[in-house]
């Protein structure tokens, strides 16, 4: 492939492409085994560079893969055979206006970058993934991530006003803005959060901001069984709206506690983590709630702290689970939802899964609205352990179907799940997928094989 053309329209060095470079930007966390040799990675320094590379492109009919952090876990993306990885890690800029409470912010930056730059105004931005240290904002819009405290404040889109994105043909557009009300024109803003780069490039982002969180109360619950776990976040999420309520199964618990020491029982089926940030002596009335919730569906342990360096190295802990199940073996990474009131059925049928498949299954969750992740440990050395990992990732999918779930809460479709994704949005929508699709980009360069 002749990249002259391309190399000489950007800026020294933005165009790599010796081998031992390339090797760094085949995979995302994932670790997708069909990952591609990309023939070049543009590290794009601004809209123009973005704008620029998409109209070669697009000419000459080159794959196109956008990549942030790479930190996404369901082979978003991933590379393509004699592609281009364009990645925006170079891109980061911020502006923070304290009086309309937005933020102004390129896609490289990193999610805990942007929450510490508006925090300096008293300000807040909440969707917080566990990976938030090292996943990049561009990346979040581009997945829709979701976190720990989504529960109560919502998803990533719930925060974007409005985007800079380049389209496949090299075309920039501005949607949206600073204006928490805005209803002229589609909602074209709404439909690039979510879609992997398979639309265009954002390269600007508009954040709507929160006043900084109150302190917070936790409760900490252990659970014998998985039904006396589950019993007890739908009776929390019943009763209140918590600002995070999440779940670690026997599994995970030992795996953090091997690493974090900090004398987690060992013995528990389950363990929840529940927090409250109500303003002032609300908190811990709904703390008490919560915890009142938990002794009464039979938690063998069970307490409430308000004192803000022990509630963050329990909520530490649970960030860390991804982790240290990892310590275990190489996983595949589940992200399955359901309603809330059949998450018991959905973790108890994952458990039937990993037995009927002879794999061990470590199962977190955002519990509070029923996105779980399931973390399939296996040895992809052994052909045998990899197929009835495989076998069991796609019965884990089918479940969550099957219960009026979602394969996706927050990670992604990516390549890793497309195969499912006909079966949870029936043809009809697939078509209008595909049909939005082609006509934003023709040519398909545009992230090829992710989603669809």
């Amino acid at each position: 492939m002749d990249l002259r053309e391309l190399i000489d329209q950007l800026p020294e060095g933005a165009v790599l492409t010796d081998p031992d470079l390339l090797a760094g930007y085949r995979h995302d966390w994932a670790k997708d085994p069909a990952a591609g040799t990309p023939a070049a990675v543009v590290r794009a320094s601004s809209t123009a560079d973005i704008s620029a590379t998409l109209r070669w492109a697009n000419e000459h009919r080159v794959p196109v893969v956008p990549r942030g952090a790479g930190s996404g876990l369901s082979g978003g993306s991933t590379a393509v055979d004699d592609g281009i990885v364009l990645s925006t890690e170079r891109m980061r800029e911020i502006s923070v206006d304290p009086v309309t409470r937005t933020a102004v912010v390129q896609p490289g930056l990193l999610n805990a970058e942007v929450k510490r730059a508006v925090a300096e105004y008293g300000l807040w931005y909440p969707p917080d993934p566990s990976s938030f240290e090292i996943c990049s904002i561009g990346g979040n819009a581009a997945t829709n991530a979701g976190g720990l405290c989504c529960v109560k404040y919502g998803v990533t889109t719930d925060y974007v006003l409005g985007m800079e994105v380049v389209l496949a043909e090299g075309t920039v557009v501005r949607l949206g803005g600073p204006r928490l009300k805005d209803s002229a024109g589609l909602s074209l803003t709404k439909m690039f959060v979510g879609s992997e780069g398979t639309l265009g490039v954002i390269t600007e982002l508009t954040l709507r901001l929160l006043p900084a969180q109150p302190a917070q109360s936790t409760v900490v619950a252990s659970f014998s069984t998985l039904a006396a776990a589950t019993e007890a976040i739908l009776a929390v999420t019943g009763a209140l709206r918590p600002a995070m309520l999440e779940f670690m199964d026997s599994v995970a618990i030992n795996a953090v506690e091997d690493e974090l020491r900090m004398g987690l029982d060992r013995r528990a089926a389950g363990l929840l983590v529940a927090r409250s940030d109500a303003p002032g002596e609300h908190a811990a009335h709904e703390a008490k709630i919560m915890l009142d919730a938990c002794r009464a569906a039979g938690a063998t342990e069970a307490f409430h702290t308000a004192d803000p360096e022990e509630g963050e190295a329990f909520t530490a802990a649970r960030r860390f689970a991804i982790p240290a199940v990892e310590k275990i073996g190489p996983l595949l990474l589940e992200d399955v939802g359901v309603p809330l009131p059949r998450l018991g059925e959905l973790v108890t049928g994952i458990a039937e899964i990993a037995d009927r498949n002879e794999v061990t299954v470590s199962v977190i969750a955002h519990a509070g609205d029923g996105n779980t992740h399931p973390l399939i440990v296996y040895n992809p050395d052994d052909p045998d352990q990899t197929a009835r990992a495989h076998r069991a990732f796609g019965e884990i999918m089918d479940l969550a179907i099957g219960m009026g779930g979602t394969i996706t809460g927050e990670h992604g479709v990516g390549r890793l799940k497309k195969a499912w994704l006909p079966d949870q949005l029936g043809p009809e929508v697939m078509d209008l997928t595909r049909r939005v699709k082609d006509a934003l980009d023709p040519h398909g360069i545009l992230n090829p094989g992710a989603i669809l």
